[in-house]
């Protein structure tokens, strides 16, 4: 009921109004501001009780403050109400404006649902603007401040202090009221957002730097290895940074492993095993060169550093000191393929070495005139021939590889079907012909088995035969050349291979060799000697290892059996 005195009722309450409104947009926290949204409508709109129900994530509406009664808020602070409750309470009853009055002669029906709420006892109203103690006002929060906008929460008010009704001016202030809290709320809102954002970004970036600071001490405290190259670029490759166990095993200094990449200090013959490397998860052993132009062998094991926005961007690579392993790999390679008395080659390397020359194709003979001028005019049945005499026919090599499943390799030493047909880089092995020396070159197989070996042995014991055996194969070793290989078949046969020999030079060979065996061999102030017989046979394509050592073994024996006894001797 307005009054005479309602001018200066409306200026105090426009002071207190001016003083919530300013408490609510200094509070701290959102807690703070629903908190002060609550008291400013007991302590600034004149009513004895008020509450803010929030609007939660899922929809529904939690009592987030309560003010006017310290029994009452222990009741419902944190109780939520659904929202299918609450909407069906804010298109009840009178519509104020945006506000929401529920009379008690309504409100009975809302008793039973599940919004929290409070019963306060009183007489009936004894005029028409009285309030009753079930009277409901609402003053719903929308983000927009207008109803078209989200719901934000509402604010319920209870028992005006004045007993009445609120007329027209208690209900514009309650809705202006409403309208600045809906935007003290938001900005409450975005304010903790925005500390919760700075706080996971302060503790993201702590986590960076201790990332980083675990990185930084794993790379420059690694036991082995470590380096981090760029990708990409001008600059592929080119070593950034290198820790100090990297810098050791190369004897060079961090600064100066800045101006080189992988391929300046890698072997020139491991350039080809870098390159194949691929960048991610790529591995590879390799002799990276130190300081002072020895090489280390190494094991590099590649990674991607990559960037979630740009992509690729740097290539970490672990090098592992692998010397160690490789000697005793190589070690264990030369004690399979070498004599462990003599260190020659033994006779499965031999073998080796000797397939690895030939092919399966033998030698043809040169074309006559007549099948050069068929070849010339198209009639290929007579075949065409290579440099090397070697005829070739192309139909006939692909049928050959068809039918043993060869089109793409071969399973002889030569490496290829076409190995075999004489259509690749293979040099065929040539052998001269006959008994004279006709000026053909050609890989030259000479076999030694020792005369009076055995004698020693018996006489003398293993000890001095085998100290025979090792002077025998260093004599062997120094009258040959570097490129020729000296074998040990076993017990006392010697093989030589020699490539390039006409047949006097293979026989002059022999000689000399020969001639190298038979001085004395002192064994523990003891002078002992042993003979030689040399059995030279010749090695050509279309021929097997084991038939040209065959080969040269009958042709040995046939020189032994020739010689006279004197040169046989041992003593």
């Amino acid at each position: 009921m307005e009054t005479e005195s309602e001018p200066y009722v409306r200026l105090a309450t426009l002071r207190q109004l001016h003083q919530v409104m300013a408490d609510m947009n200094t509070a701290r926290s959102l807690a703070d501001t629903l908190q002060t949204v609550s008291d400013g409508v007991v302590n600034g709109l004149g009513f004895e009780l008020a509450c803010v129900n929030l609007v939660r994530p899922d929809g529904d509406l939690v009592v987030a403050a309560f003010s006017g009664d310290s029994s009452a808020e222990a009741l419902i602070t944190g109780r939520v109400g659904s929202r299918a409750s609450w909407d069906r309470r804010l298109s009840m009853g009178e519509a104020w404006g945006d506000l929401r009055f529920i009379p008690h002669t309504e409100g009975w029906v809302l008793d039973e649902d599940d919004v929290p709420q409070w019963f306060t006892d009183g007489p009936p109203p004894r005029f028409e603007d009285e309030w009753h103690p079930a009277d409901r006002l609402f003053a719903p929060m929308y983000a927009t401040g207008g109803s078209g906008g989200e719901l934000l929460g509402v604010i319920s008010a209870d028992r005006p202090r004045n007993g009445r009704r609120p007329g027209a001016w208690g209900r514009e202030a309650l809705q202006m009221y409403a309208f600045q809290a809906a935007i003290a709320i938001s900005n409450a809102r975005l304010r903790a957002n925005m500390q919760r954002a700075l706080v996971r970004l302060e503790r993201e970036q702590q986590a960076l730097r201790a990332s980083e600071e675990s990185f930084r001490q794993a790379f420059e405290y690694a036991p082995s290895g470590m380096a981090i190259a760029e990708m990409g670029g001008d600059q592929h490759g080119r070593l950034l940074r290198t820790n100090d166990a990297l810098c050791r095993l190369l004897s060079r200094p961090a600064s100066a492993m800045r101006r080189y990449s992988f391929s300046d200090l890698v072997h020139p013959e491991d350039i080809g095993t870098l390159l194949r490397t691929s960048a991610e998860g790529g591995r590879a052993e390799l002799r990276l060169g130190r300081r002072d132009g020895t090489y280390v062998w190494v094991s590099l094991r590649n990674s991607v550093v990559a960037d979630a926005a740009d992509g690729p961007r740097f290539l970490l690579t672990h090098v592992e000191d692998i010397e160690e392993r490789k000697r005793r790999e190589l070690h264990l390679a030369h004690r399979a393929s070498h004599d462990s008395l003599t260190g020659l080659p033994n006779s499965a390397e031999l073998r080796s070495r000797l397939s690895a020359r030939l092919c399966r194709r033998p030698q043809l003979p040169e074309p006559s005139a007549v099948d050069s001028l068929d070849a010339a005019y198209g009639d290929r049945t007579g075949g065409t021939y290579d440099t090397n005499g070697h005829g070739f026919d192309f139909a006939g090599a692909a049928a050959a590889a068809a039918a043993t499943g060869q089109q793409n390799g071969g399973s002889g030493p030569s490496g290829g079907i076409y190995d075999d047909y004489g259509f690749d880089h293979h040099v065929h092995i040539v052998a001269p012909e006959g008994e004279t020396d006709d000026g053909t070159k050609g890989l030259a197989v000479l076999f030694c088995d020792l005369d009076g070996f055995k004698s020693i042995n018996d006489r003398f014991g293993h000890h001095t035969g085998d100290a025979v055996l090792i002077e025998v194969a260093r004599r062997l070793t120094s009258g040959v050349r570097d490129g020729d290989t000296v074998a040990r078949l076993g017990g006392d046969e010697f093989v030589v291979l020699a490539d390039g020999l006409g047949r006097a030079d293979a026989e002059d060979l022999a000689v000399r060799l020969r001639n190298a065996i038979i001085p004395p061999i002192r064994v523990d102030g003891r002078a002992v000697r042993v003979g030689a017989s040399f059995g030279i046979g010749w090695a050509h394509c279309g021929m097997t290892a084991d038939e040209v050592l065959k080969s040269a073994d009958q042709r040995m024996y046939i020189e032994k059996r020739s010689r006279a006894k004197q040169h046989r001797r041992a003593g």
